[in-house]
């Protein structure tokens, strides 16, 4: 069975930081590429972030420069270390990984940033 876990969601001010984790069970997750996801109220979910098994890291434009992905294969973990937090941010934040073509996610963590 597939756990994903995260963690480290919050309410906080513009300008401000979050670190989230999302703590894997039941994958071989070194090999594996994993991604951070997000869903605002109204709007589609999107890729923020993945790391691959190699390390590259990928991230959507809109947080270019202010979240940064990261992985601790021992620990079976991915964290997304979230910078300069704009209101624009708030939403909820999903781990997935796809493990032989199938798809599986988290139950996501809240992120609200206030103006």
């Amino acid at each position: 069975q597939v756990y994903l876990v995260e963690s480290g969601g919050g309410l906080v001010q513009a300008g401000g930081s979050l670190r989230l984790s999302c703590a894997t069970s039941g994958i071989n997750f070194k090999i594996h590429t994993m991604n951070w996801y997000r869903q605002a109220p109204g709007k589609q979910r999107e890729l923020v972030a993945n790391i691959s098994e190699s390390g590259s890291t990928n991230y959507v434009d809109s947080v270019k420069g202010r979240f940064t992905i990261t992985r601790n294969n021992a620990r079976a973990t991915v964290y997304l270390e979230m910078n300069s937090l704009k209101p624009d941010d708030t939403a909820v934040y999903y781990c997935h990984v796809r493990r032989s073509g199938v798809p599986f996610w988290g139950r996501g963590t809240q992120v609200t940033v206030s103006s």
